[in-house]
């Protein structure tokens, strides 16, 4: 699927290739939403948790960083634009969740850049049958790109400290 992709950094920690993340967004939006009309467009930005934190404050009026956020776009119908959305992804907290819940940093981002895809497009977690739902959806995408259950975390080895 041909999608307009940008993506920019700003923080030299690891983030993953712009190859990686079209991947990813590409099979969210060929398998949860029907688009064919205009060529899809997803800004993402890649930040570190100073920044993520001002996100965060600014428009959900939370103090410190969060993962991911996403805005998705409210462009109406007669506006013929594939515009998505943005997304804001913090590294710093990427990295610390992955190492807390024993998962590979790479398929953390995954997992961020999918939930956030599927937020722009209207998908919620507020109610428990649409997180439920979007767990799901979730789940499955992550497990068509060779991702495990994001929901489950490794459990350390028998007799390994924690």
């Amino acid at each position: 699927m041909n999608i307009l992709l940008s993506v920019d950094r700003t923080t030299d920690l690891p983030s993953p290739t712009d190859d990686a993340i079209q991947v990813w967004v590409s099979r969210v939006l060929s398998q949860a939403v029907d688009l064919s009309g205009e060529m899809p467009e997803v800004s993402i930005r890649i930040t570190d948790s100073t920044e993520a934190a001002q996100f965060n404050q600014t428009y959900r009026a939370k103090a410190g960083p969060t993962n991911v956020l996403s805005f998705p776009a409210d462009l109406p119908p007669e506006a013929a634009s594939g515009l998505l959305g943005d997304l804001v992804i913090c590294a710093p907290l990427v990295q610390r969740e992955a190492a807390q819940q024993r998962k590979s940093e790479e398929a953390h981002w995954a997992h961020l850049v999918v939930h956030g895809v599927l937020h722009l497009l209207g998908h919620d977690h507020q109610a428990p049958a649409e997180a439920k739902r979007m767990e799901a959806l979730e789940i499955n995408l992550l497990s068509c790109l060779g991702f495990p259950n994001p929901y489950e975390t490794e459990q350390p080895p028998e007799g390994a400290g924690s």
